[in-house]
């Protein structure tokens, strides 16, 4: 299970450390309004449900302290072979292309111990800020 605050699910972005810092950090500017999850891996081996539109979810760092509330604005469930670039646009690292997200996700959740082939189940999730620690409020985009 995730953790709660407040009684909300919390959101981690990537890894800890360093690229937990750039993700969350990335969210809060609005530049990443998009993160993507892995059916097998993130939700049913943790036995989550999926989210869904209108759920708000607690955005933590690096050290697991509350950062904001997001609210998801999209989720889709799709074939990694089907991601599409505005997907791949919307999560605010830099991709060139789907192919680049298509690589750098395999990549990424191999070292998470998690292979994944076209038909692996992707969880994308728009969301956007909707209040920011400190009372800073953020539109998001979408």
């Amino acid at each position: 299970m995730w953790p709660r605050i407040d009684g909300l699910r919390v959101l981690e972005l990537g890894t800890p450390g360093e690229f937990r810092t750039e993700l969350t950090d990335l969210a809060l500017a609005g530049e990443k309004t998009a993160t993507a999850g892995l059916l097998p891996l993130d939700y049913h081996a943790e036995g989550e449900e999926v989210e869904h539109v209108g759920e708000r979810l607690v955005l933590v760092d690096d050290t697991g302290a509350r950062v904001a509330e997001i609210e998801m604005t999209r989720v889709e469930l799709t074939p990694f072979a089907a991601v599409t670039w505005e997907f791949a646009q919307a999560e605010g690292e830099g991709f060139r292309s789907v192919e680049h997200w298509r690589e750098g996700h395999r990549r990424y959740w191999k070292s998470q111990g998690y292979e994944v082939d076209d038909s692996t189940t992707v969880v994308c999730l728009w969301f956007r800020v909707v209040d920011q620690e400190g009372g800073r409020r953020s539109s998001g985009a979408t």
